[in-house]
């Protein structure tokens, strides 16, 4: 027993060194220069809660904040949706089942970046010159170079990507739902409604909190899509909280006033995550 403990510390404990050192302590080291007023570089002093009061009179941030929240609750509900609706056909008795499970699979992995440059293009490129030969003036134009719509686009290539986690992670609660339970609901008569509403999504209740939560911190932490589509354009509508932290603590001279940013980013994030918890597995007992 003795040697098989040395073992265990013996794998852990690098892990554990590792994760401290390029995750913990950085993270300290952030929250540490939040009450100074440190550029990136120099000299330094400390500023109290200064930077964190600043956050909530920056216009750009709380516009930042706004869009990112906005992006948040649109993608979370159309991936959950879609995903769902998804999972349920390949869940079915249907030719090439398995094939087509990992064809949904595919997008999840794929570079973001990459996928992004191609859907920038399909924006840019591909759709105004489809658009303008059929005669559809309003797509005519890219809608990445519009402020009102390009968000639009962001949302769609991120829900195209991310639906595929999600799809798998309901097949799981899926396959956990016991077939006699649909014989027994078919004899009495039941629709494929009734069946879904009063038996399906009860007992994959847990898939879908899980499912919710994670997309939800996903849609919040959002940045490579935006920096491979608009980079934060045109002007500042797409700019994420996430791209904002990252343009005005590396290139603005702003680390200091960033990290506060982050911080508050951080906790907001925890405090959705746990209310999220709470309401949707207070719904599971419910169902």
């Amino acid at each position: 027993m003795l040697h098989r403990g040395r073992i265990f510390y013996f794998m852990t404990i690098p892990a554990v060194l590792l994760f401290f050192v390029f995750h913990t302590y950085p993270a300290l080291q952030g929250i540490f220069y939040s009450f100074t007023n440190w550029r990136g570089y120099g000299e330094w002093e400390f500023v109290g809660l200064k930077n964190y009061f600043n956050v909530f009179q920056d216009f750009r941030a709380l516009h930042a904040y706004g869009f990112t929240f906005q992006f948040a609750i649109v993608g979370t509900i159309l991936v959950n949706i879609l995903s769902l609706i998804i999972a349920l056909g390949l869940n079915a008795n249907v030719y090439f089942q398995k094939t087509l499970r990992a064809i949904y699979f595919i997008p999840n992995i794929l570079s973001i970046l990459i996928v992004g440059f191609i859907f920038k293009f399909i924006f840019t490129q591909f759709l105004p010159q489809i658009a303008t030969f059929t005669g559809i003036e309003s797509l005519s134009q890219s809608i990445l170079g519009n402020p009102t719509t390009a968000w639009l686009g962001i949302v769609f290539m991120a829900v195209w990507q991310a639906t595929a986690f999600n799809t798998i992670l309901y097949l799981a609660g899926l396959q956990t739902v016991p077939g006699d339970i649909y014989e027994a609901a078919a004899i009495d008569g039941t629709g494929p409604w009734r069946r879904f509403f009063s038996i399906t999504f009860p007992l994959i209740a847990p898939f879908f909190t899980i499912n919710m939560v994670l997309s939800m911190k996903g849609f919040l932490m959002v940045f490579d899509h935006i920096v491979a589509l608009t980079g934060g354009g045109p002007g500042q509508s797409t700019e994420s909280i996430s791209l904002l932290i990252y343009k005005g603590g590396f290139g603005g001279g702003e680390f200091a006033y960033q990290s506060a940013n982050a911080v508050i980013y951080f906790i907001i994030i925890v405090a959705i995550s746990v209310f999220q918890l709470r309401v949707l597995q207070k719904r599971e007992v419910d169902l």
